[in-house]
């Protein structure tokens, strides 16, 4: 498939970007977002892979979301969306990818599958009327959760290459998806993935960016 701006998933730079806050709505959203880290890392701990399926699902929402609002206002004003509709749904499409490329590393209990409907309701319902009323602030929020999500998978890789976490083989979706070797492993996969959250945390800053700038369509 095709992967529009790929970075070099070995690239420092990856990791070490980060939105300094301008004013109150992107101060607002990086705090909401520092709030749900704080409830992530106290329920998942250490256990990446679980953390990845769970957050993976909420990460899916807000392209798909976005995109829809950006389909219709595009309709109801006949004009032109600047590519911002593709963008929005190939984001949502990547992140439904990386949940089923982690679903066969975690493999969720029964309660975790339940918690993954749970937050899906919950956050879709969230950020339909946050980009409904506020859609530089929800590109912005997006954009701290990436942050946020580049930042988990910098640890993930840190505990593979400790040991604490088996470096197992990549799944047969993820070598497909991402052209991946046949020989490749965990790290890999979670190398890949981390380069698609820093590609989309630089898109929703941009978004933003382009909205506060009076640019956007």
């Amino acid at each position: 498939m095709d992967h529009p701006r790929r970075l070099d998933p070995r690239t420092a730079d990856i990791v070490a970007s980060h939105h300094v806050p301008q004013d109150i709505h992107d101060r607002i959203a990086l705090r909401l977002v520092k709030i749900l880290r704080v409830f992530a890392d106290r329920f998942f701990a250490s256990r990446y892979g679980h953390r990845a399926v769970v957050l993976e699902t909420v990460a899916a929402v807000p392209g798909m979301v976005g995109g829809l609002l950006q389909h219709l206002k595009a309709i109801r004003h006949i004009r032109e969306d600047q590519g911002w509709i593709k963008e929005l749904i190939d984001e949502a499409d990547n992140e439904r990818m990386h949940l089923m490329t982690f679903i066969h590393i975690a493999r969720p209990s029964r309660v975790e599958r339940l918690l993954i409907m749970v937050a899906q309701a919950i956050f879709y319902n969230f950020y339909f009327f946050l980009y409904l009323f506020a859609p530089r602030t929800a590109h912005r929020v997006v954009g701290y959760l990436e942050e946020e999500a580049v930042v988990s998978y910098t640890q993930y890789l840190a505990q593979i290459d400790s040991g604490a976490i088996d470096n197992l083989p990549a799944p047969r979706i993820a070598r497909e998806y991402w052209s991946l070797p046949a020989d490749a492993r965990l790290r890999e996969v979670v190398e890949v993935v981390r380069a698609d959250e820093a590609r989309h945390r630089d898109t929703n800053h941009g978004f933003a960016d382009a909205i506060a700038r009076g640019t956007a369509p």
